[in-house]
């Protein structure tokens, strides 16, 4: 498992130098020459931005493809500003510190890294985009700003430091978050423990959800809460020899409503591929992908083609497209299928060098035929790029309140063609936006998951169903700072899932492991120069059943021991779904079966601010649930220590009750704030899991 997608591959870099660097990386920091001029100061109340240059720059400086720390030591590798922030305690609430270099040459790349003054990696931004953009918390201290020429064709670059107000966020939506439960391979299955990169599908005829863990297929069954696996994987006895043999990247599709699943492993050249159509217990060769085809990173999806049959036609009875994408080093390939996926057409080019850069995620296909493939590099924003003609010709088109991120975007379409895309953005923080003209305009831009208080993500993908109904899935940690550092980082990670049933107006989130870690510590996504914390590689997929219930297959980095002793963090990738077990599914015309008689309260809000000597928290509670509740009361913890109870009220269904703490605190310093309603577990409620929230606030 060493596809290029698992290193930084970029436009300007041969593939062979790339690969010659395979084997590690260094984390020197040594001399770097100064910028100019090479220092300046940004303050919350002063000069707000200051700018620099920097160059010109001839020597590709690639040392710093998978670690956080390019080696410096060669003349004009590295350069650097010395920046000094200026910001009083708690002013990262409401602000941020954006860096931002750009260059002419769009052939050119450079990389960002923000170090204090230990010469540890606070931040860092190594995409292709230009410009590259780096968004972090505003704390008090001296930095430096190191630019590196990762590509720079002779090019000089200009950068800017600057102080900016976090954009306002929409409150959550007041629909109950969906609950789950994960499930886990069986560990006699064939790479149960080696499921980095999973992908997921479902087959609406007959309720078998397909999963793909490196080379091996896995057919899941869930029935009366309780689940089943089956080794499917396409083989010599299944009847198609080239599956499950050696792959540079595995990847799964299933055409919900055809039933049909793919699986294909890449290849370098092209891809292996076979497809079933009994949920794998036999499987039929495919040509695997289109001619050109791009070395890394290959995606399979499908739907019907365009009605006014506009571009290709289908030449069997099978009634939808496939498409076969993938990427190479300036530009990607999408190829499409008219025979259900036997055969491919000739590769056509999606965007090129001067659109688009980095790695694409996964192609989509609406109900009206139009295909989506998502770009996290192109120009200043995220992107997709969108065919009408099923696929004859791609159409870039930016998605507006986006940033550029390490992670591949996502998009989910509903049934009435509604385009949702999730991204993570320069701040590390998942994102997303909706669209109704197919891309051309993009409006609810937001970030999600902030009730958790999230603070970086990875690995986000979405999934669509009913007018207004989507699912975002990543994995994210409250904890922020460089999550890349192996060093300094010791955050924890869990899956999380924000759904909105209002067309992408307002988010609601789940944390579907709240009780156990996907990952410990940090996650790499930055190539194979990576250590051990790459063991959940790139992605993960979500999909839905026949009833609009939400499944994510991803891959658990942290099991057995480690889930509640971090010093037995084993990095492992094992293969486990989250099926969602309640609320209301994607699909609205199984809205009667989600539980509206049940009892069920909620810890809708929790803000907290200083007021004098003191700390006020603002708790707000919903009944979410269709009976009356009795003496509902909160308590308020600041830092374990419990500071505070809300007075118990009557909630009808749908009300909403909003009460005030204040408190005193023991200590100048950090303090964890949480409120709980029913804390002595008195209400026996249909979702025990959204009776808290956490913030965090630093008292000087």
């Amino acid at each position: 498992m060493l596809g290029l997608s698992r290193t930084k591959v970029r436009a300007g870099v041969g593939v062979l130098s790339v690969l010659a660097l395979m084997g590690g990386g260094s984390t020197y920091f040594g001399s770097a020459r100064a910028s100019t001029p090479a220092e300046g100061t940004v303050s919350a109340g002063g000069d707000h931005a200051v700018s620099w240059t920097g160059g010109p720059f001839v020597t590709p400086n690639i040392t710093g493809t998978g670690l956080d720390a390019p080696d410096c030591s060669a003349p004009d590798s590295c350069d650097d500003f010395l920046l000094h922030v200026k910001a009083p305690s708690g002013y990262g609430d409401h602000h941020q510190l954006k860096v931002s270099v750009s260059w002419s040459n769009t052939a050119a790349d450079f990389d960002i890294y923000l170090l204090n003054s230990k010469g540890e990696s606070v931040a860092t931004a190594a995409s292709s985009a230009d410009p590259e953009l780096m968004i972090t918390a505003p704390k008090a201290g001296d930095y430096t700003v190191r630019v590196v020429p990762f590509a720079p064709a002779g090019e000089s670059y200009k950068a800017t430091a600057s102080l900016v107000k976090i954009p306002k966020n929409p409150a959550p939506g007041d629909d109950k978050a969906p609950t789950f439960k994960n499930y886990k391979a069986p560990k006699a299955l064939t790479d149960a423990n080696n499921a980095g990169e999973p992908s997921i599908g479902n087959n609406f005829s007959t309720g078998a959800t397909m999963y793909q863990s490196y080379l091996s297929t896995y057919r899941v069954k869930f029935a009366g809460g309780k689940d089943s696996w089956a080794d499917a994987s396409a083989n010599v006895t299944t009847g198609c020899p080239q599956g499950s043999t050696e792959s540079l990247d595995p990847i799964l599709f299933t055409d919900r409503q055809t039933g049909r699943t793919f699986e294909s492993q890449l290849t370098g050249v092209d891809s292996a591929s076979c497809y079933t159509d009994d949920d794998g217990r036999t499987w039929l060769p495919s040509t695997g992908g289109g001619i050109p085809s791009g070395v890394d990173h290959q995606s399979i999806g499908g739907g019907p083609f365009t009605p006014d049959g506009a571009g290709n036609l289908p030449t069997t009875d099978y009634p939808h497209a496939v498409y076969y994408c993938s990427q190479d080093i300036a530009t990607a390939f999408c190829a499409a299928s008219q025979d259900g996926g036997t055969t491919f057409g000739a590769g056509v080019p999606t965007y090129d060098l001067t659109q688009c850069g980095g790695l694409h995620g996964h192609v989509k296909v609406a109900p009206d035929g139009t295909a989506y493939l998502p770009n996290k590099s192109c120009g200043d924003d995220a992107a997709v790029a969108v065919s009408e003609d099923d696929g004859l010709t791609w159409a870039v088109r930016p998605v507006g309140p986006s940033t550029v991120g390490d992670s591949d975007p996502s998009v989910g379409i509903s049934a009435n063609g509604t385009v949702y895309f999730g991204y993570v953005g320069a701040d590390g923080k998942p994102g997303v936006a909706t669209s109704t003209d197919r891309g051309k305009t993009w409006k609810y831009g937001q970030k999600v998951g902030q009730d958790f208080g999230v603070k970086n993500a990875v690995f986000p993908t979405l999934v669509a169903g009913s007018d207004k109904r989507a699912t975002y899935a990543y994995l994210g940690t409250t904890s922020g700072g460089d999550y890349q550092n192996a060093d300094t980082f010791k955050g924890i990670w869990h899956l999380y899932l924000s759904t909105t049933y209002d067309g992408g107006k307002t988010w609601v989130t789940s944390d579907a492991t709240p009780h156990d870690p996907v990952q410990r510590g940090s996650l790499c996504t930055a190539g194979t120069t990576c250590g051990n914390d790459r063991n959940l590689l790139d992605f993960m997929d979500v999909t839905l059943d026949s009833h609009g219930r939400i499944l994510v297959g991803y891959a658990d980095g942290c099991i057995d021991a480690c889930v509640k002793d971090a010093t037995k963090n084993g990095h492992d990738a094992y293969a486990t779904i989250a099926r969602q077990t309640g609320g209301k599914t994607l699909f609205a015309k199984y809205d009667k079966l989600a539980t509206k008689s049940g009892r069920n309260v909620t810890m809708k809000s929790l803000k907290v601010a200083r007021n004098g000597g003191q700390l006020v928290a603002t708790v707000t509670i919903r009944n979410t649930g269709g009976q009356v509740l009795h003496k509902v009361g909160s308590r308020v913890r600041d830092n374990g220590r419990t500071v505070g109870k809300t007075a118990r009220f009557t909630l009808r269904p749908g009300q909403t009750r909003t009460s005030k703490v204040r408190w005193v605190p023991l200590v100048s310093r950090g303090h964890h704030v949480v409120a709980e309603v029913d804390s002595g577990n008195r209400i026996r409620e249909t979702n025990e899991r959204d009776n808290s929230r956490h913030a965090n606030v630093v008292v000087p």
